[in-house]
């Protein structure tokens, strides 16, 4: 199985945080926090449109200079998720800069901040130098308090958050791909349809849960010739399609080991494919861990060994382990995969 989502970290173990997550095949990609992020390049920052911060503490957010200064004359809508007060701070950025000569530039920034009680959303606009147009707020089912919560639902896939306790709201995030569709690309070429764009259209009508008696035309190419057929989706499902389950991803920075946090992380990173989660501090810090309110290695591993999640990444190692990131990089493996229980 190809897989749908392909992540990794924007820096190294020491680095600023931040998760890059291309969706293959869409020449889109899903950004996690804004730390510094100059090693992604132009390319790739182009293609994040949806940006989902943490909090913004200035190793979070920093990054949010460069992404902006990429888009800038780009006919497209950043859209940045995060915790309240978040509006406020894109405002700020903004301010911090003259904007008398781009009033022909069609960049516009939308930002959404989940409150306990409500989604606010802000939109700013090149044109009129980034002047800020807030809506009406709108009301977020069940709240973000003690739960999980939806900040985005694409038909392919939602992402989820948690308000984890970092002395401020410091949200946690888990991408769950729908359901994952496998194309037999054999017995496509026996019934003499091609591989192509085609079956990009065909993933979005089952994620979008189109009928089966749904028509639709196809435009196959056959080397330099093409023809277009008329298909049925539930034919092509049945005939050449495998459903299977969906791909998750969980990323957790920036929160205490409390009991509270614990089992938010635990419930939001269930079943994952991939768990990236924060581990300054090795277990022997832990009091100081706490005090800083952040995770330890160890904390992160049994976390991730409750949640069943299939494998681990630690990161956002503090610099007082400087050489000893392979230390943290075990203590967190021993942890998920040996058989302690508890933590300090």
């Amino acid at each position: 199985m190809n897989p749908s989502f392909s992540s990794f970290l924007v820096n190294d173990l020491f680095g600023d945080p931040g998760l890059f997550v291309e969706v293959r095949w869409s020449k889109r990609a899903l950004l996690f926090d804004l730390g510094h992020n100059e090693a992604l390049g132009p390319t790739r920052l182009l293609r994040a449109c949806d940006i989902f911060i943490s909090h913004t503490h200035m190793d979070h957010f920093i990054g949010f200079d460069a992404l902006l200064r990429v888009a800038l004359g780009r006919g497209k809508t950043l859209r940045l998720h995060g915790p309240p007060g978040l509006i406020s701070n894109v405002q700020g950025k903004l301010q911090g800069y003259t904007w008398n000569l781009v009033d022909g530039y069609p960049l516009t920034i939308t930002v959404h901040e989940f409150h306990p009680d409500c989604e606010r959303t802000a939109t700013f606009q090149a044109a009129d130098g980034f002047q800020r147009h807030d809506e009406p707020p709108s009301p977020l089912s069940g709240g973000t308090a003690g739960k999980s919560f939806i900040v985005l639902r694409d038909p392919m896939f939602t992402v989820q958050a948690a308000a984890l306790n970092h002395r401020i709201p410091s949200l946690a995030y888990a991408l769950q791909e729908q359901f994952h569709v496998n194309v037999n690309k054999e017995r496509l070429h026996a019934a003499g349809l091609p591989v192509g764009a085609w079956l990009k259209d065909v993933k979005q009508y089952l994620w979008e849960g189109l009928p089966d008696d749904f028509r639709f035309t196809a435009t196959l190419y056959h080397g330099h010739h093409q023809d277009r057929r008329e298909l049925i989706l539930g034919d092509v499902r049945e005939r050449f399609v495998t459903i299977t389950r969906g791909q998750k991803i969980a990323y957790v920075v920036d929160a205490r080991y409390d009991e509270e946090n614990e089992r938010k992380i635990v419930e939001l990173a269930r079943g994952a494919d991939i768990f990236y989660c924060e581990a300054p501090y090795l277990d022997r810090d832990a009091d100081k861990a706490r005090d800083r309110y952040h995770l330890t290695a160890r904390q992160a591993g049994l976390m991730a060994k409750k949640a069943g999640v299939r494998d681990l990444v630690v990161f956002h190692f503090s610099p007082r382990y400087t050489g000893l990131g392979h230390e943290i990089v075990a203590e967190a493996r021993d942890a998920f995969r040996g058989s302690e229980g508890g933590s300090r």
